[in-house]
């Protein structure tokens, strides 16, 4: 009922914008293959006007309707004087989602206050001058609009979803609690409770332990090999004068990125989510001056590196190899790398997972990502595996990685990924919070819209040779980061 009502107002939103979305129904026509909702959505469009049909397979479709046709995606850039940048697209989904993204996350911090963004996050929802503690959180709910927040390494993620009738009154208190926090000391001490039990929690993990190693091995200087949330010793040490502090520095209009999509207009979003900034303006605290520097990459590996735990709660042995690869501040080097990470390790047809797993038997899991942070990213291949099978496991994804050292990759497994790409992009488009994610991030983190919607197209553009260029380059079968954690 709700994939109709989606469908019903999409169709209301463009008969009424007919010139400007003339050819946006054969966008349909490829999201929805299954025949009750075809059938729905032609005789809709038989109404509205005439289209031409052709019979392709639904994946060529779609990936056709991605290249050829006009962009989903029209957001518009504003950048006000007080250094706030404002992203902002009418869709016609009855709901709009505000995003603001702030530059800065555990990377940022020094190990003296390593946790302390993580920290803040919690501590932003405990009230500001206008607002007490836990009114923010009442009045969302009374309209039953949702809320939430998350701290990574490089940026903290606020956001509100709400139907757009509401928006004009929640939006600006948004804003309000993460511009002004008022960090009160008795709150901070509760809170700091709460995030020790958090750390506690995530230390008993087996996940977030293996991954924590993980990252450690990887990294030897960058604040990358931190955890966000922070180690006991240093929490249990903070003072709400340096959160202030912390606030006050990175928590800045200029430091921002509002992203507002929904059901209503370009304009009226961008003047309901400015205002609510001029609002707050007037309570900022001065800013100390006290940013860090950003580190610089680290070198690649010039050996193995092999680092080996115990860890009685596993059933099975862990195997997780690494590299290091470009980060965002390098991005055309990390769309031949996300190739690769899929045909190496996504899905059942993938080298690692037909070989391994479905043929030799050797592991019961496997999978390879590209993790893309701003300054340095990582290469993994993850596998789980008896602890007999750990050396023959590991010997085999070297020749798989020498492989793509000499071998060309088959046309047929970059069609593979390709498809897959142009699919999950128009999926992930569907929602005012998919598309308020998707332009926060990048242009948070690149200074860059452009990016949020060619990442099909840089897919598409990668060939045999760029391939082999990266694997060359960046995968080395000599050269990586190895560890081990066996259950006894």
């Amino acid at each position: 009922m709700y994939l109709l009502a989606c469908i019903k107002s999409y169709i209301k939103f463009i008969s009424n914008n007919m010139q400007k979305f003339k050819k946006f129904f054969l966008v349909f026509l490829v999201f929805f293959n299954k025949t009750r909702l075809r059938l729905i959505i032609l005789v809709q469009i038989s109404v509205l006007g005439k289209i031409k049909r052709c019979k392709l397979t639904p994946q060529v479709q779609m990936t056709i309707t991605l290249l050829n046709f006009p962009r989903l995606n029209a957001p518009k850039l504003y950048q006000l004087p007080g250094g706030l940048t404002i992203v902002a697209e009418q869709m016609p989904v009855e709901a709009v989602n505000l995003s603001l993204w702030v530059n800065v996350g555990s990377a940022a911090e020094s190990d003296t206050i390593n946790g302390m963004a993580h920290f803040l996050e919690h501590m932003v929802f405990k009230g500001t001058e206008r607002l007490s503690s836990g009114e923010f959180e009442r009045r969302i709910e009374e309209r039953g609009a949702v809320t939430n927040a998350a701290t990574s390494q490089d940026y903290t993620h606020y956001y509100i979803t709400t139907a757009p009738k509401d928006f004009v009154e929640l939006a600006p208190l948004q804003i309000d609690v993460v511009l002004n926090a008022s960090i009160p000391n008795e709150a901070f001490e509760r809170e700091r409770l709460v995030v020790l039990e958090e750390i506690r929690r995530s230390q008993d993990n087996p996940r977030r332990r293996t991954f924590q190693r993980v990252i450690e091995t990887a990294f030897d200087k960058l604040p990358y090999r931190r955890p966000v949330l922070g180690p006991e010793t240093v929490i249990s040490q903070l003072q709400p004068q340096q959160m202030r502090d912390f606030h006050a520095t990175w928590y800045q209009p200029r430091s921002i990125t509002a992203v507002a999509v929904g059901y209503l207009p370009v304009e009226e979003l961008v003047e309901i989510v400015a205002k609510g900034f001029e609002r707050t303006a007037s309570t900022q605290h001065p800013t100390p001056n006290t940013v860090h520097a950003p580190a610089n990459p680290e070198p690649l590996f010039t050996n193995v590196v092999r680092k080996e735990f115990i860890d009685e709660s596993l059933q099975q042995a862990r195997l997780i190899m690494v590299w290091r690869v470009p980060g965002l501040n390098q991005l055309e080097k990390t769309y031949a790398l996300d190739v690769l990470a899929a045909i190496l390790g996504h899905g059942r047809t993938s080298r690692l997972v037909r070989d391994l797993r479905e043929e030799q038997g050797l592991v019961s899991h496997i999978s390879v990502n590209n993790m893309t942070q701003q300054l340095q990213g990582i290469f993994s291949i993850t596998a789980y595996c008896t602890t007999e099978n750990l050396s023959a496991t590991e010997a085999r994804i070297v020749q798989h990685i020498q492989n793509l050292q000499t071998e060309m990759v088959k046309e047929a497994e970059i069609a593979r990924v390709r498809t897959k790409v142009a699919n999950r992009f128009i999926f992930a488009n569907e929602t005012p919070s998919d598309r308020a994610n998707l332009y926060g991030y990048y242009q948070s983190m690149v200074r860059d819209l452009e990016p949020a919607f060619n990442y099909p197209a840089r897919i598409q553009a990668q060939d045999t040779t760029t391939l082999m260029q990266a694997a060359q380059e960046y995968l080395s079968p000599d050269a990586y980061g190895v560890v081990v954690i066996k259950p006894f």
